[in-house]
């Protein structure tokens, strides 16, 4: 039988132990994936859920002995980063005829473009989800936001409501429709579709009831991306910016893809990034958020509600301020690939081959090229091989070094790595 797609299994925990989203690199991620023993010498490379590399490098976790903030703690010794208090989740149970009504009147987000991204299931595993609830067979539970319009947004049951949503309505969701095949026992529905159902099994199927568990409005938002990236862990978790995206919609969305699918992101990284799981927009969301922000004055200790705050202020920005930003990525692209050439935004080393993309070092050289004026940038690539032995000196830096490999969203290593970047970029330029 269809079982929940995200539920389930062990976590990651953040730092302090609370609660993570697989950011950092374990054993197990890389002793089961298909392509471990591909792997080289060199930084451990992110493996998507298919078992490929995705061509971004591991983070690793924060150095021992390092602290990112204190954790709260309540008269109940409780430590969490929030309060309890704040978690206020309305659990009830609807139906699958108003959740699809909901979806219908766009007041249920299943944000289309990142599952696709993230791999629908098979039209088998789709098929025994509603074999599953014709026979009447409860499914896990669904957890969902609620935002100041009431519009729900779907981060945990995605890909079993696309396949309910598919097979009673698959215009809503803009899909083929799915006719049911590889079921385990109601064989005699294999190749029949919503359309081919009794009417008494079209009733029982839209009557079916589910649990629904949804974090209500007013919930602070890092509270509701800790909550979901603590549920979030079943066999297709979902990856840290595509739990952004399913929980901040807006033209932030379209904005990030768009800037990732532009050929001069292509051409710098060397065409070498996964789009599957959205490592291109966090990488453009990186790169908008300390642009967006002082790097030098860097003091947030919860990296990722960093970053959703700046996708809430990405659509807050006007068109022309966003032509204005996106502008100044494609340019600072562009002078990288001047600068670097195939090693851009890489660590350079002695093991034969290419790094992968390191993230914290393609946001600090993306951002300090966008902050120089075209003479400046002029002045580096006339200066390109001064620039590149002292680039060089600085990526063979311990401090620099571990700023943009363990615990990189931690304020310390946030302005380690861009004031000696900036230094660098500034002190050949001006010569």
């Amino acid at each position: 039988m269809a079982g929940p797609e995200d539920s389930g299994g062990e976590r990651a925990t953040g730092p302090d132990g609370a609660p993570g989203v697989g950011r950092y690199a374990v054993p197990e991620d890389v002793a089961g994936a298909q392509d471990a023993l591909a792997l080289s010498l060199g930084p451990p490379l992110e493996i998507g859920h298919d078992g490929r590399p995705t061509g971004v490098e591991l983070e690793l976790p924060s150095d021992e002995g390092e602290e990112d903030g204190a954790p709260f703690s309540d008269a109940d010794g409780i430590s969490a980063p929030f309060r309890p208090e704040d978690i206020k989740i309305h659990t009830e149970t609807t139906t699958v005829d108003l959740l699809l009504s909901r979806l219908r009147e766009g007041m249920l987000d299943l944000a289309p473009d990142f599952q696709r991204r993230a791999g629908v299931w098979s039209d088998t595993r789709q098929s025994r989800l509603i074999e599953s609830l014709l026979l009447r067979i409860p499914i896990s539970g669904f957890h969902l936001a609620q935002d100041e319009e009431d519009t729900w947004a779907v981060v945990d049951g995605i890909q079993r409501l696309t396949a309910i949503a598919r097979f009673v309505t698959p215009d809503v969701v803009g899909m083929a429709p799915l006719t049911l095949r590889g079921l385990d026992y109601l064989t005699d529905f294999h190749g029949k579709g919503y359309a081919d159902l009794s009417g008494r099994l079209k009733v029982r199927l839209r009557e079916t009831q589910l649990v629904v568990h949804i974090i209500q409005q007013g919930t602070p938002e890092a509270v509701k991306y800790n909550v979901f990236s603590r549920i979030n862990t079943g066999g297709l978790p979902l990856k840290p910016q595509e739990m952004r995206h399913a929980l901040v919609p807006g033209p932030v969305r379209a904005y990030l893809a768009d800037l990732a699918e532009h050929p001069s992101f292509g051409e710098a990284t060397g065409w070498s990034v996964s789009d599957e799981r959205m490592n291109d927009r966090e990488m453009v969301l990186r790169f908008l958020a300390f642009r967006l922000s002082n790097p030098a004055a860097h003091a947030h200790k919860d990296f990722d509600h960093f970053l959703i705050a700046a996708m809430h202020h990405v659509n807050a920005l006007t068109e022309e301020r966003r032509e204005l930003y996106a502008r100044e990525f494609r340019t600072a692209l562009g002078c990288a690939t001047e600068l670097f050439g195939k090693q851009a935004f890489r660590k350079w080393h002695e093991v034969p081959g290419r790094s992968p993309i390191n993230m914290a070092l393609f946001e600090t050289v993306t951002v300090n090229l966008a902050l120089l004026d075209d003479h400046e940038r002029a002045r580096l690539v006339a200066s390109r091989e001064r620039l590149l032995d002292r680039y060089v000196e600085l990526l063979g830096d311990w401090d620099f070094d571990r700023s943009i490999s363990a615990g990189t969203g931690a304020p310390q290593k946030v302005r380690t790595r861009f004031q000696n970047m900036a230094r660098l970029f500034r002190g050949v330029a001006e010569q």
